[in-house]
């Protein structure tokens, strides 16, 4: 062998040990690699199956939801054919309904309510802008007996009022709301939902939990139903508390009355009582029937829970049909 041969295989080179150790390294780091691709392409596909589900059963629900509005209408259009001159819970419309398996895997509980029970807002400005002296004294009342300022009955007519004069000796405009973090304005309009109340400044969440069970935002001149209204609503026009200091009683009589209770001579004869002065003008603001409700659905779909909320109209001019004027997710 030539001296240069020899040279040639003395030369020093790369161990064979390191060699397999940076084969090994690239090994797991392609396999590292692919496992991540793998993951992520998992991950991709089970998001994609879980919203597909989810979109699914929340179409579903919708149906679901439908269905219970048929049902409601029919319960109400037999109460109407069974008494067209008052709404009364005994008329069978007020009873739960479920739960019911609908189709396997699909659970539905439904209530309906008259929201003309409640106290209307919008009824606190006539339809020619100014303040209805007895929706706010009565309004005054309710808040009064529910342990809230009385103060917000005035700020909630400025809310909806025309003018942009603050009302005295409570109330604010726009240039109380300007002031505010982010700054807004009056709507200066009849309102759509009752939690428009959280909008006055310094009201809350909390005052609004206390009085939400109690008021509701319908199309104006829909006057209360002293048939299905809670003994707070009837005592805040009535002045002071009657039916609401005994509910039991007032349920139990409702239970056994044959239909309405109080009738407008029984709510009439307790304005005779204690304030006589005032019904003339209370009893343009009451009513014994009907016209919305609400429907509220909750609806179990596998995991998926919806609380769904139909606001139906029964129109007492046309057989008593009922159609659904308003869905949502939240009950205001």
């Amino acid at each position: 062998m030539s001296p240069r041969s020899r040279a040639h295989r003395q030369r020093p080179g790369t161990p064979r040990s390191a060699q397999c150790g940076i084969a090994l390294l690239v090994a797991i780091l392609l396999v590292a690699l692919g496992t991540m691709l793998a993951a992520a392409i998992a991950y991709e596909n089970a998001m994609t199956a879980r919203r597909g589900a989810a979109t699914y059963a929340f179409d579903q629900s919708l149906l679901v939801q439908e269905g219970a509005e048929a049902l409601a209408a029919y319960g109400l259009r037999e109460g109407w054919r069974s008494d067209q001159q008052y709404t009364y819970a005994n008329q069978g419309w007020a009873k739960p309904l479920g739960p019911i398996e609908v189709v396997p895997g699909v659970m539905l509980e439904a209530q309906l309510e008259d929201l003309q029970g409640r106290f209307n807002l919008n009824n606190l400005v006539n339809g020619d802008g100014t303040p209805d002296p007895t929706q706010v004294q009565a309004f005054q009342q309710l808040l009064a007996m529910l342990g809230l300022e009385p103060k917000w009955a005035g700020y909630m007519v400025d809310w909806i009022d025309r003018d942009i004069t603050p009302s005295i000796p409570d109330g604010a405009e726009d240039s109380v709301y300007m002031g505010q973090n982010p700054p807004y304005r009056t709507p200066n309009r009849y309102i759509t939902s009752a939690s428009e109340l959280m909008a006055l400044p310094g009201f809350g969440r909390d005052r609004y939990l206390q009085l939400a069970p109690y008021v509701t935002a319908l199309p104006w001149g829909q006057h209360l139903n002293i048939c299905s209204a809670s003994g707070v609503v009837l005592d805040a026009f009535l002045g002071h508390g009657d039916f609401s200091s005994d509910p039991q009683g007032l349920e139990r009589n409702r239970e056994a009355a044959p239909g309405c209770f109080p009738k407008i001579s029984d709510y009439h004869s307790a304005f005779n009582d204690t304030n006589p002065a005032a019904w003339s003008n209370v009893q343009k603001e009451i009513q014994i029937n009907s016209h919305y409700f609400r429907l509220t659905s909750y609806i179990t779909i596998g995991s998926s829970e919806f609380n769904l909320y139909s606001l139906l109209y029964q129109d007492g001019q046309n057989g008593g049909a009922v159609r659904p004027i308003l869905r949502s997710y939240t009950a205001d």
